[in-house]
């Protein structure tokens, strides 16, 4: 709950006050009870017109005043807690930029997301509930008990034969809650999950006509969600019948002994009024108490899931001490070998080359080979299960992060544009680069028509960038990394969905750059002119050389090469 207090914390007077004034409508609520008994004790008794439009003043009095307080309380605590919520979610988002490409995979989309939505409104409803209620209710409780006992110690007895049974009930169902909402929590992510998935992939869905297949997965799993619900649901809803047959019972054993009282002189009848009054507050506080009970037991379930992911370390900036720097290549790979987290055989066995500084790596192999995980390991998106990774003769395990993602223009195979202008895209590479630097970088991707046909660098890109053809994202990502100027330019299978011409085009204008560029690729024509290409075959190194060499003495290469003949040749 560290996480969550030190949010809070900043609101600490909003954390104070809103207590402290439902605390002094409570006050204003134990008090009508008195009046009320006055009225019929001694102003209906004697008749006294004047004394009973008196008290009802006064209790007119005790209302607005117990209603200004409620409102000041509720504003107090709404402000806490939507602030307190918004630090937690903005320490999340926080958390999750900084976690590694193996804790994204291992931690889940979908996972993250409910965590940021459903989690912290859960937490912030929690903290609501809690300002308002978690002094008042046993307050009123307590204070009710205690009036009754200043009004009759004899009657009083049955509050204190009802409040343990109460008790005892209450923290029952919520010892048998608690661990159910945690397990509702964990099928709702995969709601969650199931959702996204379906309208990421919509347009697949349907090109295969599975929207049955979609919708029967989906009902399975909401079904498990909704069986979840039901059972803990069940359980929360005796919470109510029960608390109201205790205090039945109470109220029963209360007119009897008082009716008792009050043929025997003891006390007045509109002390036995008081004494209701008192025990119907009581209910009432009671199932304000159990629907806070739920409320922050939910929250403190979701708190914890919170808490997991800002207790895990992210990734840090470095991996190991400095080193020696030894060699002068570009980049380096020495006997690397690399496997996903519990993904089984490793995806890259023994890989051992290096690149020159300016020259053009192409890396060639068919899917599943090891091509994009072989490039995620220079930027250190992945650390090397074994060996040394280099860049410019460093360890890229010895080199900061921020230092090392720097020094490498990366571009995807997925282009990822984001809602903005195309500047506002491009900037992502280089924040003060100039209007000279962005037209360069936008004149090599060979973009300069989309940026064009947009207006300028001041055109609109729609959210994921679904006002372009994929060929348009893919110029305009390769331009976002050109504008860093970088040591080293990966270019991950990202002219897919470019046309041969313009693939051409852009392939010569690399050529001229003052940086080492890596073209990962299922195309020859796409690497046959760079000066080394590395073949990969199932996570291993088949060869390394030229187009020609390879065609020589790589078995891999000459079957590639063969299927793509007439695409190469062309």
């Amino acid at each position: 709950m560290k996480h969550l207090f030190s949010c809070i914390r900043p609101y600490r007077a909003e954390a104070i006050l809103s207590p402290l004034f439902k605390l002094l409508e409570a006050c204003m609520e134990l008090l009508v009870p008195l009046v009320v008994a006055d009225i019929v004790d001694v102003g209906i008794a004697s008749g006294d017109a004047t004394y009973i439009v008196t008290r009802c003043l006064i209790l007119v009095a005790f209302g607005v005043a117990g209603l200004a307080f409620a409102l000041t309380a509720q504003f107090f605590a709404a402000k806490a807690a939507v602030g307190a919520s918004a630090q937690l979610r903005s320490r999340l988002f926080d958390k999750l930029q900084s976690f590694s490409y193996t804790q994204i995979d291992e931690t889940g989309t979908a996972t993250m997301i409910t965590r940021m939505t459903s989690d912290v409104n859960q937490v912030q409803a929690g903290v609501n509930m809690t300002l308002r209620l978690l002094l008042r209710s046993p307050i009123v409780v307590f204070g009710a008990t205690i009036m009754a006992f200043i009004v009759d110690p004899m009657v009083a007895l049955v509050f204190v034969a009802v409040l343990p049974l109460l008790t005892a009930a209450i923290v029952a169902v919520m010892a048998a809650c608690i661990p159910l909402y945690k397990r509702v929590q964990g099928h709702a992510d995969g709601v969650y999950l199931q959702t996204r998935e379906n309208l990421a992939g919509a347009r697949v869905v349907r090109a295969f006509c599975k929207e049955a297949d979609e919708v029967e997965e989906f009902g399975g799993r909401n079904k498990k969600l909704s069986r979840e619900q039901e059972k803990v649901g069940r359980i929360a809803a005796i919470t109510n019948p029960l608390t109201f047959a205790l205090v039945s019972v109470a109220a029963i054993a209360l007119v009897w002994v008082g009716s008792l009282r009050v043929d025997g002189g003891a006390i007045l009848q509109g002390d036995v009024v008081a004494l209701y009054s008192y025990l119907s507050l009581i209910l009432v506080e009671l199932v304000k108490l159990a629907n806070l009970i739920f409320t922050v037991s939910k929250a403190i379930s979701c708190e914890k899931r919170i808490e997991q992911v800002l207790n895990a370390e992210g990734e840090p900036s470095v991996l190991a001490p400095p080193a020696e720097k030894k060699g002068d290549a570009a980049f380096s790979f020495e006997n690397v070998s690399f496997a996903y987290a519990k993904g089984g055989a490793p995806a890259l066995h023994n890989v051992t080359f290096s690149a020159a500084r300016g020259e053009v790596v192409g890396v060639l192999g068919g899917t599943g080979s090891g091509k994009t995980t072989l490039v995620n390991l220079l930027p250190r998106f992945y650390p090397a299960s074994r060996g040394v990774v280099r860049l410019g003769g460093d360890d890229v395990n010895t080199i900061p992060a921020g230092e090392l993602r720097a020094r490498i223009g990366v571009v995807p195979q997925k282009a990822a544009l984001f809602r903005g202008t195309i500047r506002s895209n491009l900037l992502w590479g280089k924040a003060d680069a100039t209007e000279e630097e962005l037209e360069r970088a936008v004149r090599i991707a060979q973009a300069a028509d989309v940026v064009a046909a947009k207006g300028g660098l001041d055109g609109e890109i729609a959210q994921e960038g679904k006002n372009l053809s994929g060929g348009q994202r893919q110029r305009l990502t390769i331009a976002r990394a050109l504008v860093r100027d970088p040591e080293l330019l990966i270019l991950d299978d990202s002219s897919s969905a470019l046309d041969y011409a313009t693939d051409a085009r852009l392939r010569a204008a690399l050529k001229e750059l003052d940086c080492t560029v890596v073209v990962v690729s299922q195309r020859i024509a796409s690497v046959r002119h760079a000066d080394k290409i590395v073949v990969l075959d199932d996570g291993g190194v088949a060869g390394i050389g030229t187009h020609d060499e390879l065609l020589l003495s790589c078995r891999v290469y000459r079957e590639i090469f063969a299927s793509q003949e007439k695409e190469a040749v062309s």
